[in-house]
Formats: structure tokens, C-alpha cells, sequence
């Protein structure tokens, strides 16, 4: 029998109404009404979930191949079921009968409106979900003018279909997931605040750590909504609730951060009022009534106090503070020196988001301030990042999360992206920027241990840190990142990150900071890591009671950001995305950029009361020293007074469970990681190339290499960054050449001035990061192979590359030039997923790609050799497009196939150089369409800029 097919997920009112009557050859749907008596006793919820359950199992007997789950049957007497409680619930308790295969679900519910409610009704079993609420919503809207639109209602219903398609897409992604299909049922999530009863049998098999409410909680939380309905006694007005999840509404959602507390902050920081402070920071920590963190329901269990002077003093305290990641980019350049300008004041560190830094902030001002980040990013794929850049770093952070947005790439909508940010990010102005999501090169950790280790060549004077997100099984990750030798990790909380973030992802996505936080601790005690490995958590940290319990649960550093914002001006609009920011915050707008009126005094000030008030509770608590607190969780215990029936039934036991030690295992970082840098090749290179290092002198030598040497050439570009900054040594003054298979990283962030030459092959990361060098590979001198039909280097070569020039004779493996952004590269063919996330640059590929070359390709030009016609069914065209060849392109071409023949003795590059103008008709150029209207801009504003000053009319012709 062949079996219906949705299109996609998300159905209409009239592809609900097909589904409900088809009748086709023994294909027929069973509407199964999902509603519990109103009458608020003890399990009519329960035998509600009991009877639909059976309901279904009878309709698979009978032969039903579509259960159809509504909640439209409700009335005065009967209250709808969450859809989600009852999709689950049939979908395992089918599962359990070995019925669920004969049967589809589909779900026709009024509480679906947001992406992450179809793509929990999804995961837990729906193949087809109708909201109805939401579209007579928007056709309610529609019909009275409260939208600002001529399209039709049917326009409107697909447009909100294709944005919850496109959500329901990037949520997939960030899983590392292809198919709606593999998704459907994959149950990706964990529950807060649910009990294990609920979990164990209507959501089998979802982890959900501190149990919390039964179902008779449930029913209880759906029976308030119904009454608002059906009130006992007449509204003459009703009104729904004004919400404010995301944005605070006066009568809305409860906030932490809102006008009153912004306000005090702001005012206490300013007048450097400690008393304003303590005020306000008892708005932020009484949490008694109204829980918003799971902290607030923690309180300290007393101890023998000790005097206030015999704590340690502020200025150690100041070590452990950073500011949370926030890119130059997303904020403005005025935020984001005034934040590093701070913390260099006090001796803690500031840390440069993804965006980078001018270099002209590694230098400090005449009047001893200094702009410079002393964390400096480097997300997997993160822009502009430079052997120079790394070296003026005091630590190094590898973004393996996001804190709100996890598993998802930073953006940067093109209209942010100026002339300033463009140059600092190595890419293209008024062009968006992506960011790939982490699992697109950290496959394992073997990955990150590679990574660590190409970073501690770069800057061996740094810390190497890795920023992980609060979920379940972080510990396992975090316990990885230390035998990795990373020497930081960083817990982030769900609740971090600034308004830019996606609305699905602010409220949806990770886990606050206490549970991931407990998790890690414990896991690395266990396993005698905990003395290798700082570890330090971030999101919304607001008090010093938040900094108490978060070093009770294990961290020693603190990330504080959004506070630090709000301390220089920021007043939560959450437009951060939209370049609208009143006060000069989160905007690259000139104008709204001199509205800023944050100090470095103010954040200091915070900093300060923080500390102190840090001081304040250590004293009270009996502790002298910040790492005598470290993971003392038996001090922490849940408050008496927690009788409220949504979180009266949380068990916080694994979360403030002791580890129990021995005297040989440390509670905080106590050792520094074994790098294994002692003993690389870079050490010969270094002293061999001291004429140049010392005296810009040409220097050339030879060396014979293995694959275990790993990372070459990287520690020596460190140290031409650090005499001879960015613009490096003239190139070609160090030339060395290598024969033998090189490890992983050759060249890796490779200098400008530096010349490494290849004769056998090279592994992974090939290139990565080059920052001016030229390298070129090509066969041993005994090799028997055609190298243009071999891969004679591997995956992910140029990753995130700079500028420099690179020629390889022979082929690529996959990932070739990903997230390059200026490197001039010549290869003989490469695998799958070519060009991806490029944002600069030009590849020039002489022989056949994989699949889904240019994925993500927002700027840079591609040429590829096509001589069989088939690399236009290979290219993902969603970002670009194909063009003719212009004379400059045929110049560019020329001159770097003549170079790559020159150098490696390629036979293709000979017979393409032999037979010039037939060749040129296989040349397929590959250009983005974002960059190609920038390009066209940028030329038509030239000319008329000519005409300006010639005082002729020039012809303008564009596409």
C-alpha cells in the first residue's frame, strides 16, 4: 500500500480537514479527542491520559492508519490536555504495545504558536502538526487592520509556515541532524521541573534531573488557563494576559532585570554607592515568592563566621572575573572597550566575543589605559583570526556553545556589518556573517585536543580555554576538555547572551549554569581532573550571592555580562539585532553610538560591590579564601519556606551532592596541563630562522618531518607577531622546506614572511588559520601516483584562513576552504562540501568537487575547472550564483595557475597554461550573490565618485 506524504510539518485548516475525512482502500484517520474532566480532583488527568491511550491501541486494532490527537472538544465541564503530554503519552504507550509502526500521529492543538512547540511535538512522535489558534490569530489580526500589510490571509498563513519551517530546519542543524525524519521521535530534550513519575511513563527515556511536578500539577496549571475561559463569575471585558516572556511588560512575566533594578544598578554604579548596590542586589536574590532561578530556592547553611578582615582582599577577588563573550559587532566599539578598558584596570579580563579587535587596541593608550581583550575567541570558524591576533591574548577560548543560542553560529545581520567590522572580521561589508555551528569541524576530541594544541603553539604564554553550554552530560565533555589539556572550561547558563538572539533559542535552548555547573565538578572530581582544570561559569550572574553559590558548586572564575552591560548603559530593549539601540549599546549607527555614555568607573564600581559583597558572605560563612569555598556544596541547602505547588516537589539532591575525596584529590585547579610543546619541530625552526627573527634577514633550511609533528610553523609565526606585529617580515624571508607526511596543522596560522614548502603530504588542517605565509606541497620525488586523482592532503584545509597563498599539487579532502576569508589557494580537485562558510578569498580548484561545494558562501569568488559538465549538479546555489569570466578573473586565473605550475611542476597547470583559451572556456566561476551586490556597489559608487571629480556623466550599467 502506498502511504500519503506531507510536504512539511506544519498543516492547515484544509489539509487538516483532508486528513480527518480521508478514505482511500482501507486508509482511514481516528480522531481521538483530547480533553480531562474540569473538576480539579486527584487523577482525572491520569485516567483522561489512560483513555486516550486505549483509545488509540483499539484504533490500530481496528485498523486506523492515522490517529488524529484535538483538543476542540472542550467545554464549561472539560479542560484541554497539553498536546504535548498527550502525543507522548500515546506515542510511547504505543511503542510499548509494538503498535507505533502501523500508525501516524497527528496533532490538531491551540496551544502550538512557537517553533519549539512543533519541534517538541516532533521529537516526541508527531508527524503532522495543525495550529489553529495561530492562524486565526493572524487572520484576526488580518481582518482588523492590526497588520500593517496588503497580502492576503492565505499569504500570510504560508509565510508563517515557511518561518516555522526555517526555524524547525536550524534546529535540526545545530543537532547535527539532516531529516525531519531522523528528528521525528528522537526526543533531543531535557525536562526542567518535572517529575520522574511523568517522565518515566509519558516521556520515557527524556532525563530530567530535579523532578518537580506530578501530573495532578499539570492538570492543576491547564484548569487556570480554563477558567480564565470559563470564569465562574462573568468578565464583562475579558483580555488575554500581556505576556512578556521576552520583553518586560508592566502586568507581564516577572524579570530580574527590569526598570526598577536597571535603575538601581545603574544609579549605584554611577555614584559609586555601595548602599544602592546592596539595595539592589536584595531586589535580585529575594526570590522566596516567586522562584525565577533555580539559585533563588537555595539558601546557606551557617557556619562559624570569621572576621571581614581576615578574607581575602578585592583586588584577589578582581583576578576571577571575566566579562561574558559579546563581539565587537553585536555591540558597539564604545561598549566594548569600555568593558576591556575596565577589567584591565582591576586585573581581570574582558573577552573579545567572536567579532575580534582593531589591532590598533593591542597597544595601550598614552594615559595607561588599555583597550586590549585579554580573552580572545576563537570559535570553530570564528572571523579574522590571525597569528597576531592570538598573540595578544592572555588566554585563548575555543566556542564550543553559545550560552542562550547553543549549538548555533553567531550572526551578524549585513546591515551592522560597516566598513570597521568588515576590515576587523576579515570579510565583506554589508554582507551577513554565520558563523557554522560547532559540530561542523569539532567532530571529537581528538579535534579539540588538536585545536588546544595548535592554539598553545600560537601563544604558549596563554591560557587555552573551552566554552562548553549547560546541558545534560557536560561533565563527560568537560572531563574530555581537561585530558584534552584545555586549561579552562567554561559552564554557560541558557539564559546569557544579548537580545540578538533568536526568540526560539532565548528561552528554549541550554540549561542554567547550577545544573551544568553541579555536573561538571562532580564529574572531574570523580576522576581526579578537577586539580588539572579551571572551571568557570557565566549567565546572568547579577550579585555576589550568585557568585558564592556558583564557587559553592564548583567554579572559581565567574563570566558577568549582561550586568556589565546594563552597568554601562544598556536598558534592555532587545532590538540588539535591528541597529536601533537608544544608548549606544548594541549599535554600529554613528549617531546612536554617541548617545553611549558608559565609564570604565562604573564597571569597576560593579565589579567592586561584587566583590565586596562576595566578601560579605565569605565572612558569614567562615570561609577565608574564594577556593576554600570551592565545591562545598553541604553548604547549600533549599530553602524551608518553598511550599509554592509548581516547585514544592523539586529534588535538588544531585545537585548538591558532595563528591567525597581524599587528601590526593583537589577540589580546584592546583597544577597546569602537560601542553607537549617541549619537544616539536618548531624549536629547530625557531633557532635556525634567528637571523630573520632578529634581523629581517633571508634565511633557508631543510628538515625532514613525520606526521607526528603536528602544528609546524605555528609557534615560530608567534614569534615573528611578536617582534614584527601583523604586517609580519617581507615575504619570503623565511623559506623552509619539509619532506616527508606532515601531521596535523601544517602551517596552521602561519605568519606573514614565511615560506613552507612541502615535498610528500600533509594531514587535516592543512593551512588553518593562515595568516599571510605561502605554502606549497607537492608529491615525494618517488611517488609512482598521478597526484591529480589522489588526496595528498586532508580534510578542512585553510579552516578559517586569513590571507597568504597556498599551492597544492594534487587533490583536497572535504571541507576544503571552509570559513575562508582571504587565503588565494590552487588544489587539484577536492571532496565534499567545498567553499563552505567562505567569506573571502579566491580557490582556484583544477580538477572535480564533492557535493555541496559553496554552502554557505557569503563572499570570496571560487573558479573550478570543469571539464566533464558536471560540477553545476555538485554546487549548492542557495548563496550563489554562476558568472562569466571577466578579464580581471581571466588575469587573476592566469597568474596563479603560472604560480602553481612554477612551484609544484604540475602537469595540469602545464596543459591548461598550453591550451590558455580552451581552458577557459571549463572555468565555472563561482560568486555570491550577497557579495556580487556589494561588489556592483562599491564599483558604481567608484564611477560616480569619478564623474564627481571629472565633472563628466559616467554610464552606470548594473545587474
Amino acid at each position: 500500500m502506498s502511504y500519503p506524504e506531507l510536504p512539511q510539518p506544519v498543516l492547515t485548516n484544509a489539509d487538516l480537514e483532508k486528513i480527518r475525512y480521508i478514505d482511500h482502500k482501507g486508509f482511514q484517520t481516528k480522531t481521538i479527542y483530547t480533553y480531562f474532566r474540569a473538576d480539579g480532583k486527584p487523577g482525572s488527568l491520569e485516567r483522561a491520559l489512560d483513555r486516550i491511550c486505549r483509545y488509540a491501541e483499539d484504533g490500530v486494532e481496528d485498523g486506523f492508519s492515522i490517529i488524529l490527537l484535538s483538543d476542540r472538544s472542550f467545554d464549561s465541564s472539560h479542560a484541554q490536555m497539553p498536546s504535548l503530554l498527550a502525543t507522548a503519552a500515546i506515542h510511547h504507550h504505543l511503542i510499548r504495545k509494538g503498535m507505533r509502526g502501523k500508525v501516524g500521529i497527528i496533532v490538531e492543538a491551540g496551544d502550538v504558536w512557537e517553533t519549539h512547540h512543533f519541534a517538541t511535538l516532533i521529537g516526541y512522535g508527531a508527524s503532522g502538526i495543525n495550529p489553529y489558534m495561530a492562524f486565526e490569530t493572524i487572520s484576526d489580526l488580518k481582518q482588523k487592520a492590526m497588520l500593517e500589510t496588503t497580502l492576503s490571509e492565505e499569504k500570510l498563513h504560508y509565510n508563517y509556515i515557511k518561518a516555522v519551517g526555517g526555524e524547525l530546519l536550524k534546529i535540526f542543524s545545530k543537532m547535527g541532524i539532516s531529516t525531519l525524519q531522523s528528528y521525528q521521535g528522537a526526543q533531543i530534550f531535557e525536562a526542567v521541573g518535572i517529575s520522574r513519575d511523568v517522565i518515566d511513563h509519558y516521556f520515557t527515556g527524556t532525563v530530567s534531573r530535579i523532578g518537580g511536578l506530578t501530573l495532578d500539577n499539570i492538570a492543576k496549571e491547564s484548569l487556570v488557563k480554563h477558567k480564565l475561559a470559563f470564569p465562574e463569575v462573568p468578565v464583562p471585558n475579558p483580555r488575554l494576559e500581556v505576556g512578556g516572556v521576552y520583553q518586560w511588560k508592566l502586568r507581564g512575566e516577572e524579570h530580574l532585570f527590569n526598570p526598577q533594578t536597571i535603575h538601581l544598578l545603574q544609579h549605584a554604579t554611577r555614584k559609586n554607592d555601595y548602599s544602592l548596590f546592596k539595595k539592589y542586589s536584595r531586589m535580585i536574590d529575594d526570590q522566596a515568592q516567586k522562584a525565577l532561578t533555580l539559585r533563588g530556592l537555595f539558601k546557606f547553611r551557617a557556619g562559624k563566621s570569621v572576621p571581614i578582615e581576615e578574607v581575602e582582599p578585592v583586588e584577589n577577588i578582581f583576578k576571577r572575573f571575566a566579562t561574558g563573550a559579546m563581539s565587537f559587532g553585536s555591540i558597539s566599539h564604545e561598549a566594548h572597550s569600555t568593558l576591556a578598558i575596565a577589567m584591565n584596570r582591576i586585573g581581570g579580563k574582558s573577552n573579545s566575543g567572536e567579532g575580534g579587535e582593531d589591532a590598533s587596541r593591542f597597544h595601550r593608550k598614552p594615559n595607561g589605559d588599555w583597550e586590549n581583550s585579554a580573552i580572545k575567541q576563537v570559535a570553530s570558524g570564528r572571523f579574522g583570526v590571525t597569528s597576531y591576533y592570538l598573540t595578544n591574548a592572555a588566554e585563548l577560548q575555543i566556542k564550543m556553545a553559545q550560552g542562550a543560542k547553543p549549538g548555533e553560529g553567531g550572526q551578524l545581520p549585513g546591515h551592522k556589518v560597516d566598513e570597521w567590522i568588515g576590515r576587523v572580521r576579515h570579510s565583506t561589508p554589508g554582507v551577513g556573517l554565520i558563523s557554522p555551528p560547532p559540530h561542523h569541524d569539532i567532530y571529537s576530541i581528538e579535534d579539540l585536543a588538536q585545536l588546544i594544541f595548535d592554539l598553545k603553539n600560537a601563544n604558549r604564554a596563554a591560557r587555552i580555554s573551552v566554552k562548553l553550554v549547560s546541558e545534560a552530560g557536560v561533565g563527560t565533555i568537560a572531563a574530555g576538555v581537561a585530558k584534552a589539556h584545555a586549561d579552562v572550561v567554561l559552564i554557560a547558563g541558557h539564559d546569557g547572551g544579548t537580545g540578538a538572539s533568536p526568540l526560539s533559542s532565548i528561552r528554549h535552548a541550554g540549561l542554567p549554569w547550577e545544573l551544568g555547573l553541579a555536573e561538571t565538578h562532580q564529574t572531574l572530581v570523580r576522576n581526579k581532573l578537577r586539580g588539572r582544570i579551571v572551571v568557570q561559569t557565566d549567565g546572568q550572574i547579577r550579585t555576589g550571592r550568585d557568585l558564592a553559590i556558583a564557587a559553592l558548586l564548583g567554579a572559581e572564575e565567574w563570566g558577568v555580562a549582561t550586568a556589565a552591560l546594563v552597568t554601562v548603559g544598556c536598558i534592555m530593549m532587545r532590538k540588539c539585532h535591528l541597529n536601533t539601540c537608544p544608548v549606544g549599546v548594541a549599535t554600529q549607527d554613528k549617531e546612536l553610538r554617541a548617545l553611549f555614555t558608559g565609564r570604565p568607573e562604573d564597571v569597576v564600581n560593579m565589579f567592586t560591590f561584587l566583590a565586596m559583597e562576595l566578601r560579605e558572605i565569605m565572612a558569614e560563612l567562615g570561609f577565608r579564601t574564594v577556593n576554600e569555598m570551592i565545591g562545598q556544596t553541604d553548604r547549600i541547602e533549599v530553602r524551608e519556606a518553598v511550599n509554592h505547588w509548581k516547585f514544592k516537589n523539586l529534588d535538588f539532591n544531585a545537585i548538591l551532592y558532595k563528591e567525597p575525596v581524599t587528601l590526593d584529590v583537589a577540589l580546584y585547579k592546583q597544577e597546569e596541563q602537560d601542553h607537549a610543546i617541549d619537544g616539536v619541530l618548531d624549536w629547530k625552526l625557531i633557532k635556525a630562522a634567528k637571523p630573520a627573527l632578529e634581523d629581517a634577514e633571508y634565511v633557508s633550511a631543510e628538515f625532514p618531518i613525520r606526521n607526528v609533528d603536528r602544528a609546524v610553523g605555528t609557534m615560530l609565526s608567534n614569534e615573528i607577531s611578536k617582534k614584527y606585529l601583523g604586517q609580519g617580515l617581507p615575504a619570503g624571508t623565511i623559506h623552509f622546506k619539509f619532506r616527508g607526511t606532515a601531521g596535523q596543522s601544517f602551517g596552521a596560522f602561519g605568519a606573514p614572511g614565511l615560506r613552507l614548502e612541502l615535498e610528500g603530504d600533509a594531514n587535516d588542517y592543512f593551512g588553518k588559520g593562515l595568516s599571510g605565509a605561502q605554502l606549497v606541497l607537492y608529491p615525494d620525488r618517488t611517488a609512482t601516483f598521478e597526484p591529480s586523482k589522489n588526496i595528498i592532503i586532508g580534510n578542512v584545509a585553510f579552516y578559517g584562513a586569513t590571507s597568504g597563498e597556498a599551492y597544492v599539487q594534487g587533490m583536497a579532502g572535504e571541507r576544503f576552504c571552509v570559513r575562508n576569508s582571504g587565503v588565494r589557494a590552487v588544489v587539484e580537485g577536492v571532496g565534499d562540501h567545498g567553499c563552505e562558510y567562505m567569506t573571502g578569498g579566491i580557490a582556484i580548484i583544477l580538477g572535480e568537487t564533492g557535493r555541496n561545494f559553496a554552502a554557505g558562501m557569503s563572499g570570496g569568488v571560487a573558479y573550478v575547472y570543469d571539464v566533464n559538465a558536471s560540477f553545476k549538479k555538485r554546487c549548492n546555489t542557495e548563496m550563489v550564483d554562476f558568472e562569466p569570466l571577466e578579464e580581471e578573473d581571466v588575469q587573476t586565473l592566469r597568474a596563479m595557475i603560472e604560480n602553481h605550475q612554477q612551484f609544484t611542476n604540475s602537469t595540469v597547470a602545464g596543459d591548461i597554461l598550453a591550451n590558455w583559451d580552451q581552458a577557459l572556456a571549463h572555468f565555472v566561476k563561482v560568486m555570491p550573490k550577497d557579495y556580487k551586490v556589494v561588489l556592483q556597489k562599491r564599483k558604481a559608487a567608484a564611477l560616480a565618485e569619478v564623474a564627481r571629480q571629472s565633472g563628466e556623466p559616467v554610464a552606470i550599467m548594473t545587474n
